[in-house]
């Protein structure tokens, strides 16, 4: 017997979700990048992050969206890319997920459950904590599990705008003009 093939959300469908939810994960390796590092000899570190992301990340945040970074790796590429965003909440540790989040949302009293958080994740690593999310979203060129349990899958690659792809859904689900968040 053939399976169906999994029914995703509408883009508009995604929007109305979207203007629920009160928080936003974002991996980092594989969502905010191409997935791949570059490493010279000395230990130097480069990543390529997609510029739009990071803009529309920004506004985002100012629009009243809490956005946290969650990777199972520490980089520096990461850590300075995420400072000039003015990214609050980034967790850089190995471990599970879905408790590292958790615990941090936790013990960082930010107002929120897990049930009215969003997440983007590309991998495996990323299942247990797209179990526990209220939103489970996934780039398109994401492992074929993930995109078996989510809700909505971009068109877009990661590293390649998947999340402003997702944030602009976001933005018109609120009916906000996300230029209005330009000057602040």
């Amino acid at each position: 017997m053939r399976s169906r093939p999994k029914k995703y959300l509408t883009k508009p469908a995604l929007a109305k979700r979207l203007a629920g939810i009160k928080a936003l994960v974002l991996d980092v390796d594989g969502v905010l990048t191409d997935d791949h590092l570059y490493i010279g000899g000395d230990g130097l570190e480069l990543k390529q992050f997609h510029i739009g992301d990071g803009l529309t990340m920004v506004l985002a945040m100012r629009a009243g969206l809490e956005i946290i970074i969650m990777s199972n790796r520490h980089s520096a590429a990461t850590t300075t890319r995420m400072k000039d965003l003015q990214v609050k909440h980034v967790i850089q540790e190995r471990g599970d997920k879905a408790r590292l989040v958790a615990e941090y949302v936790a013990a960082n009293n930010l107002g929120f459950t897990m049930a009215e958080t969003a997440f983007i994740g590309n991998d495996i690593m990323d299942i247990p904590l797209m179990r526990e999310v209220g939103l489970k979203i996934c780039v398109g060129d994401a492992y074929d599990e993930l995109k078996g349990m989510v809700d909505f899958v971009t068109v877009k690659k990661g590293g390649h705008g998947a999340v402003r792809e997702v944030l602009e859904l976001y933005f018109a689900g609120r009916r906000l003009n996300p230029a209005d968040f330009l000057k602040q």
